[in-house]
This record gives C-alpha cells, sequence and structure tokens, in this order.
C-alpha cells in the first residue's frame, strides 16, 4: 500500500468517525425539567459561594491594610492617604445590551502614530550611519 493511499484511507476512516460522533452528540435528548431545575440550582449555589469568597476577601484585606496602618504609624513609617475605591457597578439584567465599555483615552483624540518604517518620524540619532557600514 503507498504512502498516498494509506493517508487516503486514513482520512476517510478519521471523517466516518468525526461524523458519527458529531451525530451522537447532535442526537442528545433535552435536559428533563428536574435536571434543569437541578443545574439552575447549583449554578445559583455558586453564584452565592463566590459572592461570600468575594465579601470574605475584602474582609481580609480591609483587615490586613488596619493592621498595617498601626503599625506604620508606631514604626513612624509614612502613611499615605487612603484611596476611597468606588464599589463595582451592579451587574445588567439577564437580557439587557450590554453597556459601552469606557475609552481608554477618555475621549481625547487618538495619538498619531510615528515610525522609522513609515516615514513619518526621523531617524534615530543612535542607528550607525550607512555611509561607514563594516568600519
Amino acid at each position: 500500500m503507498t504512502t498516498l493511499s494509506r493517508l487516503t484511507a486514513l482520512a476517510t476512516a478519521l471523517a466516518a468517525v468525526l461524523g458519527v460522533a458529531g451525530s451522537a452528540i447532535a442526537r442528545l435528548p433535552p435536559p428533563t425539567p428536574e435536571e434543569a431545575q437541578a443545574a439552575a440550582m447549583k449554578k445559583q449555589q455558586a453564584a452565592a459561594q463566590a459572592e461570600k469568597e468575594k465579601k470574605d476577601l475584602a474582609a481580609a484585606m480591609e483587615r490586613l491594610a488596619t493592621r498595617w496602618r498601626a503599625r506604620a504609624a508606631d514604626e513612624g513609617w509614612e502613611v499615605p492617604p487612603q484611596v476611597a475605591v468606588p464599589p463595582p457597578a451592579p451587574a445588567p439584567a439577564p437580557g439587557a445590551a450590554p453597556a459601552a465599555a469606557p475609552s481608554a483615552t477618555h475621549g481625547a483624540p487618538p495619538m498619531p502614530v510615528r515610525s522609522e518604517k513609515t516615514g513619518t518620524a526621523p531617524p534615530s540619532e543612535d542607528v550607525k550611519d550607512p555611509a561607514k557600514k563594516g568600519k
């Protein structure tokens, strides 16, 4: 058997296997109401656990910062003022249109691109003189 015919046979077998696997996945029955309810409950429990962990982390960070500030005052370290961090925006309602992301430049016009390659910038001073190449 030649290499080409082996590759052809392998490709045909692979296509057949993938075709059968794809059709098997496409024929899965929809979840039962009990399964859908269990999945929704599991998702809700995971979200509640994540929220609890987020609050626990914020509390631990606040305790650590308070302890550091108290120790810094005792040690005579310079303590910068605390920065007020606004609370995160509430999550949008399901099905609501996503809000536009704020621009990184905050409305400022974009900076022009300057490049030696495109000829929009003068040559760098630290580049060797091409006339002295090899010297």
